[in-house]
């Protein structure tokens, strides 16, 4: 029991720590290729998954992705507006400043 709580606990701290790094060429899924990931068909006489089943699985994994990567992709597109409204803002504000003669 006790080397089973090391071993989770050791586990843990290199999947939660800062030692965790991506390599340079990781790459996230894209739902495409959920979609179309196959796996071979089992042997004759041999235990193994139902190919319907899978595909139907891929195809909810893949429709989950989408709909996170379009999140994402509107969560960037709201930043950019206000950082651009921001940027404005603070023009006017020392367009202003310089009008008014006043020096940080």
């Amino acid at each position: 029991m006790r080397v089973f709580l090391r071993r989770a606990r050791r586990n843990q701290r290199s999947v939660l720590g800062s030692t965790c790094y991506r390599s340079a060429n990781y790459r996230p899924l894209r739902p495409w290729q959920v979609r179309e990931r196959r796996f071979r068909p089992t042997r004759l006489g041999r235990r193994g998954l139902d190919p319907r089943e899978v595909r139907e699985f891929l195809d909810r994994v893949a429709g989950d992705l989408a709909a996170v990567y379009d999140a994402l992709a509107e969560s960037r597109r709201e930043t950019d507006r206000i950082k651009n409204v921001l940027r404005r803002w603070w023009s006017e504000q020392a367009r202003g400043r310089n009008e008014r003669g006043y020096d940080r």
